[in-house]
């Protein structure tokens, strides 16, 4: 009955078990994108989305009224929140407050009810919450480089990682650069696995000092890229695959085919209105193997970075 009376209230639309309060409300104006026409590529993306991002603690970055209006970051439950939405406490952490994590496509849609415009997932399950699952380099560009520059780090980063015994894959951030991410076994603790991460950028900037930054400041960062490496750290966090990104134009973060690479022409190549026509043309999945890779950090390969 809810959901019928949802559907004859022009305020109210339903989408799966969650109901979305003004659906009308522009959050993209530049394009004229709605909550309603978020919900519905929330829907569209849900089965390719949800085994990158289910049962993960997650980021939220919010704009209630869409990007005209105030935004904020949330890691933990508000006053409000619907029940897809869930709660894992994290031992150790900062606060005693438990994290956020969805499970399904109501757990989209209900992001996505309170003005979600961004999900950034840490780098574990909600199973093994202190033992990692993938490395994530995000590299970022000075505002100044051509992006051929980016192309060619981001095939420098993925023959380092080879070098090392790593498969990696390559996404596209939705902003300006893009990510370099190798799945692992969760076995390593998290100290380990941003130690590793944190000598690779090292080696990346002694063998390319002119072009790489593993230095945070943005003084640093003038005409280089930066090896983004602290999303290794516990309790950071990356960009999902598939989520929107609150920047004008609803440019969202996929994962692409490290044979795309040679064609991208920047970080952000597919919108939340251009995304669905990607999936429904692709054959197969961009990171096909992900989830069967159980690769680790070998001893070989911490000694081949300098840390043993």
């Amino acid at each position: 009955m809810a959901n019928e009376t949802a559907a004859n209230d022009p305020k109210r639309a339903p989408y799966g078990g969650i109901t979305l309060t003004n659906p009308d409300r522009v959050f993209y104006p530049s394009i004229g994108l709605t909550k309603a026409d978020l919900a519905a590529y929330d829907a569209r993306v849900a089965p390719a989305m949800l085994p990158f991002v289910a049962r993960r603690p997650i980021s939220l970055v919010r704009c209630p009224s869409g990007l005209g209006g105030p935004r904020f970051f949330q890691r933990h439950a508000s006053k409000g929140m619907s029940d897809a939405i869930k709660q894992v406490a994290v031992p150790a952490s900062e606060t005693v407050r438990p994290y956020l994590y969805i499970e399904d496509a109501d757990g989209l849609f209900a992001l996505t009810q309170i003005g979600t415009l961004e999900i950034h997932d840490w780098g574990v399950s909600i199973d093994r919450l202190d033992q990692p699952d993938r490395l994530v380099f995000d590299l970022d560009p000075d505002e100044g480089l051509r992006f051929g520059v980016l192309r060619e780090a981001a095939r420098h980063v993925k023959d380092v990682l080879a070098e090392l015994g790593l498969t990696s894959f390559l996404r596209a951030t939705g902003g300006k650069g893009v990510h370099v991410v190798a799945p692992l076994a969760p076995k390593a603790g998290w100290p380990a696995v941003k130690d590793f991460s944190r000598a690779v950028a090292d080696s990346l900037v002694r063998q390319a000092p002119d072009r790489y930054t593993a230095n945070p400041l943005k003084r640093s960062r003038t005409g280089k890229i930066f090896i983004d490496y602290l999303r290794n750290s516990r309790g950071n966090s990356a960009i999902c695959n598939y989520s929107p990104r609150a920047k004008p134009g609803a440019p969202v973060a996929v994962p692409l085919r490290w044979r795309e690479l040679a064609q991208l022409e920047s970080g952000a190549p597919y919108t939340v209105k251009t995304l669905p026509t990607r999936l429904s043309r692709l054959k197969g999945d961009p990171w096909e193997g992900f989830f069967a890779e159980r690769q680790t950090i070998t001893p070989q390969a911490r000694r081949a970075i300098g840390l043993d």
